[in-house]
């Protein structure tokens, strides 16, 4: 793990994604509070995003190109000798990675999934997957540093034949934002757990709506949604079968630690879709969950599973089983005193190492010392 010194020559980075990041998904957060933590070390920072990025609707895959296009050629045109070109990982950012190389720009990238996540997210993408496959690991072998989320996916790229120096910064949480005392204006059920992010089957909907289903779900207490994606009709159909799920839609990011920290429990029951046993996966919603003071009901996978059981601060269970899923909310549910003593050591936690505070200065240290090696150059 990198140093988490603040750093001490602070530089010019130029930081561009192509991900659209959009309020209340984990890419708002993960860009937005790095890019602040960096600038309050005296960074300057350079933000560049597409434009469809506050805006909930995607424009046709042609648009998106040709947006994708301007952003190069944003970054391109504003580009000065000194700067660190910073990458959010994505596989159509590779014109990016020749034209560093051909500038003599250092290129830092950010990689926060394995090839294999574009079809998972995307069904028309299987027929390339070699292709991206290419795409994305010739970014990772032009670039100077990698930076991964997850100790298992560092493992899995170095497994590639990558011999690019790699480091782990994984997602963190805002815990100035996400806290106990966190309160919102909602009008929510006296007693609930919540699933908040991404409506898609790999965040596991459908073993959460199944799990409420089930015999073993505790009377009285209610689950309360919040996303959008493309589960929503399910979740929506759900809610009106079922007056014990609410669904509230997107929500505003300063209005989430309100329903988290007002819930018995935080929700995260992700399945196996992308090999995530061989790659881990450190979601933001387990780190702003325990922020709250709110245990963690995840699966049982590398990374979230070991945040958990090492501080207990929650429960793990198998992926995909609804009603392992359905015991362990009950459980909770009926021993308050117990679920107070996880919530409160997995505020400890957070504060004491994963804030994104923290991540922000492991960033720094690794960024000072690519600056440093360029320089050297």
């Amino acid at each position: 793990m990198a140093d988490t010194a603040t750093s001490a020559k602070p530089g010019h980075i130029v930081y561009m994604s192509l991900e659209a990041a959009r309020e209340g998904q984990a890419s708002f957060a993960h860009i937005h509070e790095i890019v602040a933590g960096l600038v309050r070390r005296g960074w300057t920072v350079d933000l560049y995003l597409p434009s469809f990025s506050d805006r909930w609707r995607r424009p046709p895959l042609i648009l998106r190109l040709l947006e994708y296009l301007m952003v190069f050629w944003r970054v391109m045109r504003a580009y000065e000798d000194g700067q660190i070109v910073y990458v959010r990982g994505h596989v159509l950012s590779l014109p990016i990675s020749y034209w560093a190389r051909i500038r003599g720009a250092p290129v830092v990238q950010e990689i926060n999934g394995p090839y294999d996540d574009v079809a998972i997210a995307y069904e028309w993408a299987k027929p390339f997957a070699r292709l991206i496959a290419w795409m994305s690991g010739t970014q990772f072998r032009l670039a100077d540093h990698l930076i991964t989320v997850t100790p298992q996916l560092a493992d899995w790229i170095r497994g590639q034949g990558m011999t690019t120096p790699i480091d782990v910064v994984p997602n963190g949480a805002n815990t100035d934002l996400f806290h106990p005392d966190a309160t919102c204006d909602l009008a929510l059920p006296d007693r609930y757990v919540v699933f908040f992010g991404g409506l898609a089957r790999w965040q596991g909907i459908p073993t959460l709506l199944a799990a409420k289903a089930t015999a073993d779900w505790p009377e009285g207490i209610d689950l309360v949604i919040v996303g959008d994606g493309p589960e929503r009709a399910a979740v929506e159909a759900a809610a009106e079968a079922d007056p014990g799920i609410r669904y509230v839609g997107r929500q505003p990011y300063k209005t989430l630690p309100g329903i988290v920290a007002n819930s018995l429990c935080g929700l995260v029951p992700k399945n196996n879709r992308g090999d995530r046993t061989g790659t881990g996966l450190y979601p933001l919603k387990v780190f702003e969950t325990l922020a709250c003071g709110v245990p963690a009901v995840v699966s049982d996978f590398p990374g979230q599973a070991d945040l958990v059981r090492d501080n207990d601060a929650g429960l793990a269970v198998p992926a995909e089983d609804p009603g392992a899923l359905a015991r362990a909310v009950a459980r909770i549910a009926a021993d308050p005193a117990a679920a107070e003593a996880m919530g409160a050591r997995g505020r400890d936690a957070i504060v004491n190492a994963h804030s994104w505070d923290i991540r922000a200065g492991q960033t720094a240290a690794i960024l000072d010392r690519v600056a440093t090696a360029t320089a050297r150059r």
